[in-house]
């Protein structure tokens, strides 16, 4: 008879992964003859807001996805949360009889794998799993070792496809024991939209008007969640010390940080100099007014702001981290400082500052670097991910 709709599932801890990482995944495997349902926790800890969440849900029913809310926590220690999610997680794979599972993030991965390997359906279903970034890396704390790098080697050999996205998370990868026939695949990041961030000359002086930045003004430009890894604090430190008043930085992005990024800049008294633009719709456009991207963070999977920001031809002021490895050159698209080294900073912003020929250089070079992680760099790699899961399980039948 006719064969069955094959069946997926994407799995993720937060909406805003979904929202900001998975659409394109979703129609390759419709694409692919799949019926795709969605799982994530719907109601927190998403990085976009309320509205946007209700918006992607709706998208995705019109679509004629399933979508099951899981309260997945941030917090490994949060154990109710963690628990209740594994019953909710396991109850919807028995249900659900899916033939492949595509799971995202430390925590969501490690509820989804562990409960479809205790479901009814392990043994037909296949595992992909997208580490956004290990917890564990060169220079990590201890904790983040024992906890971590423990899990994900043990939940290693549940799974089939382990997809990394920078190379020290490959090559660690590559040591554990995935299930039979299981690898290991590196892909250039979630993508970058190459047609929406480009540089568009005639948005210069209207998005500095807009942001009330003088047209002779330096404008460095953050974005990112206002968290403590991140880092904006080590900018606002190095604005500080250069002392000239025609430095501005502008951070968007919304988060926790907010007041202790807030009371630094009161304390330095730049309030008419540093701005936080909180979340921001038109980021490629913002992109626009910069003299260059600052990218302060501690640690980083990859960094799609940095790479988008280079897509738009604005070279980067970059922290030297695993993800920042993979597309800075020094010298060439930007310049790549010590995370904790103010004065890296104010180096940097001073050759930055000092020759626009330098940077227009640095940013024609940088939009040839960003070419490589276009989104379909990455959909053509997952393609084939998908394609190959789906020949394997036609072989077992």
């Amino acid at each position: 008879g006719e064969d069955p709709m094959k069946k997926a599932l994407m799995y993720a801890s937060v909406a805003s992964m979904i929202q900001q990482f998975n659409m394109d995944n979703i129609w390759l495997l419709m694409d692919g003859g799949y019926q795709v349902d969605v799982a994530c926790n719907m109601k927190e800890g998403s990085t976009i807001s309320a509205e946007k969440i209700q918006a992607m849900e709706q998208t995705l029913r019109e679509m004629g996805c399933g979508v099951y809310h899981i309260p997945v926590p941030r917090k490994v220690t949060a154990l109710g949360a963690i628990f209740q999610s594994f019953r909710l997680s396991k109850q919807r794979m028995n249900e659900g009889a899916y033939d492949l599972i595509h799971c995202h993030s430390p925590i969501g991965g490690m509820i989804c794998r562990l409960a479809n390997r205790c479901s009814r359906h392990y043994a037909k279903t296949k595992m992909i799993y997208t580490a956004h970034g290990f917890h564990f890396y060169q220079g990590a704390p201890r904790k983040n070792w024992l906890l971590y790098y423990t899990a994900e080697r043990f939940l290693a050999a549940f799974t089939d496809r382990i997809i990394t996205i920078n190379r020290e998370d490959y090559e660690r990868a590559n040591r554990f024991r995935l299930k039979e026939h299981g690898c290991v695949e590196q892909i250039p990041g979630v993508g970058v939209n190459i047609e929406k961030f480009r540089k568009k000359p005639e948005l210069r002086e209207i998005k500095r008007k807009e942001l009330d930045i003088p047209p002779d003004g330096f404008h460095i430009v953050s974005v990112g969640e206002l968290v403590e890894n991140k880092n904006h604090a080590v900018v606002i430190e190095a604005v500080a010390r250069l002392h000239d008043e025609n430095i501005y930085y502008s951070i968007c992005g919304k988060g926790p940080y907010r007041e202790t990024l807030e009371h630094l800049i009161q304390k330095h008294h730049l309030e008419k100099q540093v701005r936080l633009l909180g979340y921001r719709n038109d980021v490629q456009d913002v992109l626009q007014s910069a003299d260059c991207f600052a990218f302060p963070s501690k640690r980083e999977g990859l960094g799609i702001a940095a790479i988008e920001a280079l897509a738009c031809e604005v070279p980067v002021i970059a922290s030297d981290n695993r993800g920042s490895r993979e597309y800075m050159c020094h010298t060439e698209n930007g310049i790549v400082c010590q995370a904790d080294k103010v004065a890296d900073f104010m180096d940097a912003i001073c050759r930055m500052r000092q020759s626009g020929q330098l940077r227009r250089e640095m940013g024609e070079r940088g939009r040839r670097t960003a070419e490589r992680f276009s989104i379909e760099a990455t959909d053509k790699i997952m393609r084939r991910v998908y394609q190959e899961i789906s020949v394997t399980q036609e072989r077992k039948r």
